[in-house]
């Protein structure tokens, strides 16, 4: 659809310069979070988290704007928040240059989101696969914030970034099967056994992590319960968002509890 430039823009919403998903924000913020509990927190840490809270807004703003072709009325949300993440992101990395050891993946994660975006299948499971791997290394990146002995932190760093990108890519099968795919029985299959296999793998983990097979149990109920009544009665997207929501808070409390078991394990 052609869009006429000489027509006056419509202005942006709220919607435009923050993503409105409380779901999509703890999944963002809490894998950081978690990765600062067990690293420690510090001023380093904070400005590390803050950095990354704005990287998210404009991955979210750039994708909307080229998801439009363009338009200049998705521009200055993109705009200001890359001005912004410059004037803490500049001095950040001069001073921990060290950071720079995650760019790599950092950019494959935003090319294939950006790719979706103009392709306008930023809902595609490709895109989400990215956007779990991006905010769930956070936990990793956060906790061995500018440490020499990184391999050293290996372990534990996989443990922290492990645990999220299984719950998070479980709860995107499942959002999926509860608001665009509420009615394709292959999503609603693949989500029922991402769910098993990650409670048969949460049962498997030796030590002290009973929290991790209550909270994969819990999950495979909601998963398998949820939908079916998403079939019978209308369940309105904010519900489903503010329970996600809280799924995400539990396990990022268990996280830095479990994450040395596990990591001994690796």
């Amino acid at each position: 659809m052609n869009v006429n430039r000489n027509e006056p823009s419509r202005p942006l919403s709220a919607k435009s310069w923050f993503p409105d998903q409380p779901g999509a924000w703890a999944m963002a913020l809490l894998p950081a979070l978690s990765g600062m509990v067990v690293g420690g927190v510090d001023g380093g840490r904070l400005w590390l988290t803050g950095a990354w809270l704005l990287c998210y807004c404009v991955q979210f703003t750039a994708a909307r704007w080229l998801r439009s072709r363009f338009q200049r009325r998705y521009l200055p949300p993109v705009l200001t928040y890359a001005a912004l993440l410059a004037i803490a992101g500049v001095p950040l990395l001069a001073l921990h240059p060290l950071i720079l050891v995650w760019a790599p993946l950092y950019a494959v994660c935003a090319g294939v989101s950006f790719l979706c975006a103009w392709l306008r299948r930023e809902r595609s499971l490709w895109a989400n696969a990215a956007a779990v791997i991006a905010t769930s290394m956070m936990a990793y990146v956060v906790y061995a914030f500018d440490t020499p002995d990184l391999l050293e932190r290996t372990g534990m760093g996989l443990a922290l970034a492990g645990i999220f990108m299984l719950t998070q890519f479980g709860s995107v099968l499942y959002v999926k099967t509860m608001i665009r795919e509420r009615r394709n029985n292959r999503y609603l299959a693949a989500s029922w056994i991402w769910h098993a296999a990650l409670l048969a793998l949460a049962c498997m983990v030796p030590g002290r992590t009973l929290p991790l097979p209550i909270i994969a149990t819990a999950l495979l109920l909601r998963a398998v319960a949820m939908p079916l009544l998403g079939r019978r009665i209308r369940i309105k997207p904010v519900v489903v968002g503010m329970l996600e929501m809280m799924f995400s808070v539990l396990v990022c409390i268990c996280a830095p509890f479990c994450a040395p078991w596990i990591a001994t394990s690796i």
